[in-house]
């Protein structure tokens, strides 16, 4: 049942909390949350419900992620389904690894990680290639891209591992960042990303903590950049179509 539902003038219940058509699956995690960040529910212009998976740190997803470790996420997607939520996504782009198991263990979408995007956004840019930023290169394997759907052929692939702060204040959770660094690593990565290969004509990006700073990418690009934030968007939207002026009378 929506878990906002009402008919005429009855209010049905069922559920404790009310009004989120988006849950998302958060990492164990203290690290800063930028606003444009999954995980700051400033970010959103609805409503959204997080759901911590307890033990599921940002070291181990992006850098140890096992079968095993899926299960505690596989819970929290049945918890967030249970409490009405209608579409589900996650605040790391490295659970694409586990797309299909996810998807399939609830009745309602998931989706992992603005890789999903790549193969809609390569084939809006023909021979050109999709430019991926992600937080470690290293550790984004075939497996994690196969499980998107991604043909690694389409794609030029730049990780942040090298820099000083963007992916050790998120993968090493720490507790304080200098934001404006942060900014200049992402900047200096995309123009990096370009000069290593000039038919790049789309940018997605990866990591979840990167789309405070997607309008940076995109002034240093001149190219379009998708990222988590506009996949949840679109999915939002597709639950709730915009009441056009014809039907408004």
């Amino acid at each position: 049942m929506d878990n906002r539902q009402i008919q005429g003038t009855i209010a049905y219940g069922g559920f404790n909390t009310y009004g989120f058509d988006i849950g998302i699956l958060i990492l164990d995690s203290i690290f800063p949350r930028i606003e444009g960040d999954v995980g700051n529910a400033r970010t959103w212009k609805y409503p959204v419900l997080y759901k911590k998976v307890v033990g599921g740190t940002p070291k181990k997803v992006v850098m140890e992620l096992t079968a095993e470790d899926i299960c505690p996420f596989i819970d929290a997607a049945k918890e967030l389904e249970s409490e009405g939520v209608k579409a589900i996504t996650t605040s790391c782009g490295f659970l694409a690894l586990f797309q299909k198991e996810l998807s399939e263990a609830v009745r309602i979408p998931v989706f992992t990680s603005a890789l999903l995007m790549v193969p809609m956004v390569k084939r809006m840019i023909g021979t050109k290639k999709v430019g991926v930023l992600t937080a470690s290169k290293g550790t984004l394997s075939d497996g994690h891209l196969r499980a998107a759907g991604v043909n690694k052929a389409d794609c030029v692939i730049k990780g942040l591992e090298d820099k000083p702060n963007f992916t050790h204040f998120t993968v090493q959770n720490w507790t304080e960042v200098e934001v404006e660094a942060c900014r200049r690593e992402l900047r200096q990565a995309t123009s990096e990303m370009l000069e290593s290969d000039d038919s790049i004509g789309a940018v997605v990006l990866e990591c979840t903590n990167m789309p405070p700073f997607s309008r940076d990418i995109q002034e240093v690009s001149k190219l379009p950049v998708f990222d988590i934030v506009s996949l949840t968007d679109m999915m939002y939207n597709s639950w709730n179509p915009e009441i056009y002026t014809s039907r408004r009378r």
